[in-house]
């Protein structure tokens, strides 16, 4: 089930029952999107009618920032967020389990180094066939590299929307997989980025945690947040 929220849809699944949709898109035969969407977002699909489409046309968007969950319930809709690099985590044990082929692709090359590494050591039978770090200028040079080794699970942590555009660009080109963005996950996996402490991630308090901790994330966070809270209760309203 999806609602709408100003002019996008935001899937109401449960975490396990994102995890178990994630794992028919991964067995199906097109390269699926996965869009982990936050406040941000909303506001940066407002100014870009491309980024929009995208979000519109992706196979499951999920609530992943805290403001989403609370515009939503706002508006009398009660549903769990969905941490995207949690999401993530789980979908790269459950590809261990399976058998299943992971590329990642994003963030600097040693902090990608050593998330792979952390990743390979912390999830058993882990089988990472390919990765590269995010800064290149031919996007068609790395699906090609992407395409030799034939992943079916793909993670893109190059920062919205630049993540959004790969993948979705991807789909044209790209053999049958589930592709995710990110975000700043490889940073936390890396270990080069404290994530904030559970009691902060139970409350839903972890972009205040990374505000304070990371003081030039206030320009990300305010005015956005607020705005974005005030905008999904007035068009309600109207």
């Amino acid at each position: 089930m999806s609602v709408e929220l100003l002019g996008l849809n935001v899937d109401t699944f449960s975490f396990e029952e994102a995890v178990n949709r994630a794992k028919v898109l991964i067995d199906g035969r097109k390269v699926s999107q996965v869009v982990t969407i936050n406040p941000e977002m909303f506001e940066a699909a407002q100014k870009d009618n491309d980024f929009a489409e995208i979000i519109k046309e992706a196979d499951m968007v999920i609530p992943d920032g805290v403001g989403v969950k609370i515009a939503l319930k706002l508006n009398g809709v009660n549903t769990e967020r969905i941490p995207g690099i949690d999401f993530a985590r789980r979908l790269l044990s459950e590809a261990a389990v399976n058998n299943i082929p992971v590329a990642i692709v994003g963030a600097k090359e040693k902090v990608i180094q050593k998330a792979v590494e952390n990743l390979k050591n912390e999830i058993n039978g882990l089988n990472i066939v390919y990765y590269h770090n995010g800064y290149f200028d031919n996007d068609n040079t790395i699906y090609e590299e992407i395409n030799a080794k034939s992943p079916k699970l793909i993670l893109v942590a190059m920062g919205s929307p630049r993540q959004e555009k790969f993948i979705y660009n991807a789909k044209k080109v790209l053999k049958p997989a589930l592709m995710i963005g990110i975000g700043g996950s490889l940073d936390v996996w890396s270990g080069m980025v404290k994530r904030a402490p559970k009691i902060f991630q139970i409350m839903g308090l972890e972009w205040f945690y990374r505000t304070v901790t990371q003081p030039s994330r206030i320009k990300r966070i305010f005015p956005t947040l607020p705005v974005f809270l005030i905008k999904s209760i007035t068009k309600r309203s109207l």
